[in-house]
């Protein structure tokens, strides 16, 4: 059996949906047999950062309404062997399937997947529970604002209500100059709030957005750190014991002699 890990936030724009996509392209670089599946039905975005949005013709709803198969509405990606992706719909609201039709749709997809990441809609909105139910752990998505990091407590409050007992934080989006300087929450202060582990620390990097408009996860981009960060995260997922990205600038000679080594 695989493993069904539901990616989730406390509110919306922290990152939630690239590391998702992210996550599942490093696992399925890794050789792991990936399925992403949309479940922020009515706000359907994963698709994108895929580069999948052309090829949809099946939905999530339409699985779990009879309309087709799970085969049918699973695509392959088109530059990555191993990842596949079941899309959330535009056209309908959140009520469109129940948490039970979910749950049995994931337990029998894991006998055929090494693991299926689910993006959950942000917040507490409807649709939340329907992402969790399948799910055996998942990871909250931060940014180190007090009031992003507030909300990510609730929902781990949330999580362990509806029986998911193993939950890590990723920390999105950090500056360590801003955190030196006192405008951004450190990982230890973090930490502190939330009292789970921490899976992974992803720094600020403009690859991503560059890497979002392409529909080419990041984690493709040997010179993206964002990327590196993602790939360890997954690692951490497998089991391996990896060490956080260094967030600290090296020095202009450090910089130098980096940049004559990687010519």
């Amino acid at each position: 059996m695989g493993e069904a890990i539901v990616i989730t936030s406390g509110k919306g724009g922290v990152g939630k949906t690239t590391l998702s996509a992210n996550l599942g392209s490093a696992l399925a670089l890794s050789g792991k047999k990936t399925l992403l599946i949309d479940t922020d039905i009515g706000l359907r975005n994963l698709d994108i950062l895929l580069g999948l949005e052309d090829r949809i013709v099946y939905d999530i709803v339409d699985v779990c309404a009879g309309n087709c198969t799970a085969d049918k509405a699973t695509l392959t990606d088109k530059k990555i062997e191993n990842l596949y992706f079941i899309p959330a719909s535009q056209a309908k609201d959140k009520n469109a399937i129940t948490p039970l039709q979910l749950k049995s749709l994931i337990m029998s997809l894991k006998e055929e997947y090494d693991y299926i990441i689910i993006d959950s809609p942000a917040g507490l909105e409807a649709g939340f529970e329907n992402a969790v139910m399948g799910a055996d752990r998942a990871i909250v998505v931060t940014v180190p604002e007090m009031t992003s990091v507030r909300d990510a407590d609730r929902i781990i409050g949330l999580l362990e209500k509806n029986g998911i007992d193993d939950v890590t934080v990723v920390i999105n989006r950090i500056r360590q100059k801003a955190v030196e300087n006192g405008n951004m929450l450190s990982t230890e202060e973090i930490l502190e709030i939330l009292s789970v582990n921490l899976i992974g620390v992803v720094p600020e990097d403009e690859t991503v957005s560059g890497a979002a408009n392409k529909g080419e996860p990041c984690v493709m981009n040997e010179k993206s750190i964002a990327g590196k960060a993602y790939m360890n995260i997954a690692k951490r997922v497998m089991g391996e014991e990896v060490k956080l990205i260094s967030l600290k600038s090296p020095n202009v000679f450090l910089r130098i002699i980096d940049a004559i080594l990687n010519k």
